[in-house]
């Protein structure tokens, strides 16, 4: 089978890259041809860069920039000419959509569709539904766009808290609304949470689309559980309002007995550094961003993970790699974050924004020695029932021949 694989960015810079990347290394891996698309990235080495489109940048320049280059982030006709063209060159079979918003744009879904050739679309966040992504915004989780109100997110000036980005994403969503872009070129959207697809059902309506599961690709039997118990609770991951970590810090105020180790990088770093010091929580170590070894590390040193998120999770690649090394997760009750905890099995869920009974989780797994190894164990255990390349190779397939059928 050949598969077109289409994302806005070919180099890795977050979550997003890497389930882009890992369906191409498991589709290769099995015999199936590749072939990728996404907009043009000078440090982009791959045989398919040829047909990488230019992209708008709407974050460059002052207004009369951001107004010339608005159409194209609508829709990008040279992406639909590039994609076009590499269709007839590839000849895939089907084509697999991530996330193209405002670079590749929904334009190359309309190339697919005159081409003939089917399209599933993976979704990793809410842009389908939310003009900001995230349904949440200002530290509060925000529905007010249901029914078409894409105007409410100019009045609350939830993208970025910029009224010109907030147009912008406004106008973008009613446009892609009016021409039903999305459910007229996807045969199957895919969801790597039940939450995200429920709440997609109540935005779009029951039985107005086609869906299915498909998680996140991740392989969690290369990785061994730790051995070790530590003394700390761990968080990593990025330091920004809707991640929580203000209510982790409220909660570690009233759990002073448990260390708490926090790894990352953001724009409220060094507000919760201050909101850290001011409450002199000398248990708290903020200890920077980590990557690859060093992060592993410190991880397989820790006795649990914190997942203490504000707005609706979808998949956290974060509480995989914890279960992948025996770890425990107590995570708020948002998104799809209590699907892989799942309260008492393999950590603790808590309601996201009560600091009391976060404390109350923290003390309860640093102290209960037997408790945090069984979910550990429970966890781990999961990871490698559940993610695995076998598993995730027979999901897709599924999905494919079914589309195809």
């Amino acid at each position: 089978m050949k598969i077109l694989l289409a994302h806005n960015k070919f180099m890795v810079t977050g979550g997003a890259e890497v389930f882009y990347r890992e369906v191409g290394r498991v589709l290769t891996e099995q015999g199936h041809d590749v072939a990728y698309f996404s907009a043009m990235a000078e440090s982009a080495e791959t045989p398919w860069r040829d047909y990488f489109p230019s992209v708008a940048s709407y974050s460059d320049g002052g207004l009369l920039a951001k107004a010339i280059h608005f159409p194209r982030m609508l829709y990008n006709r040279e992406a639909k000419q590039a994609m076009a063209q590499l269709i007839v060159d590839f000849k895939p079979d089907i084509v697999h959509a991530f996330a193209i918003y405002v670079q590749l744009t929904p334009a190359i879904l309309d190339a697919a569709r005159e081409a003939g050739v089917p399209v599933v679309m993976s979704c990793n966040d809410y842009k389908h539904i939310c003009p900001n992504y995230k349904l949440y915004h200002h530290g509060k989780i925000c529905e007010e766009c249901k029914g078409g109100k894409f105007y409410r997110a100019v009045v609350n000036r939830c993208c970025h808290s910029s009224l010109s980005y907030s147009v912008a994403s406004s106008v973008e969503a009613y446009s892609h609304n009016i021409l039903d872009i999305y459910r007229k070129n996807v045969h199957t959207f895919l969801f790597a949470s039940e939450f995200m697809a429920h709440k997609t059902e109540e935005f779009w309506g029951q039985g107005n689309f086609r869906w299915a599961m498909l998680r996140n690709p991740y392989d969690a039997q290369v990785h061994h559980a730790s051995d070790k118990l530590g003394d700390y609770a761990l968080y990593f991951g990025r330091i920004i309002d809707e991640k929580g970590v203000n209510v982790l810090l409220d909660a570690a105020a009233i759990a002073r007995d448990v260390p708490l180790v926090v790894v990352g990088d953001g724009p409220d770093l060094v507000k919760l550094k201050q909101q850290a010091n001011e409450r002199s929580l000398t248990h708290v170590r903020f200890v920077g961003a980590k990557w690859g070894a060093e992060l592993d590390k410190i991880l397989s040193d820790s006795r649990f993970v914190v997942v203490p998120s504000l707005w609706h999770e979808n998949f956290p690649y974060v509480i995989l790699q914890s279960f992948a090394m025996g770890k425990p997760v107590i995570g708020s009750n948002r998104g799809g974050i209590t699907e892989l905890v799942s309260h008492c099995e393999r950590g603790l869920v808590y309601e996201a924004t009560d600091a009391n009974a976060l404390a109350d989780a923290l003390n309860i797994l640093m102290t209960d020695i037997a408790r945090t190894k069984s979910m550990g164990g429970a966890a781990k255990l999961y990871a490698d029932t559940e993610f695995n390349d076998v598993k995730f190779y027979a999901d897709i397939m599924n999905i494919y021949i079914g589309v195809l059928a």
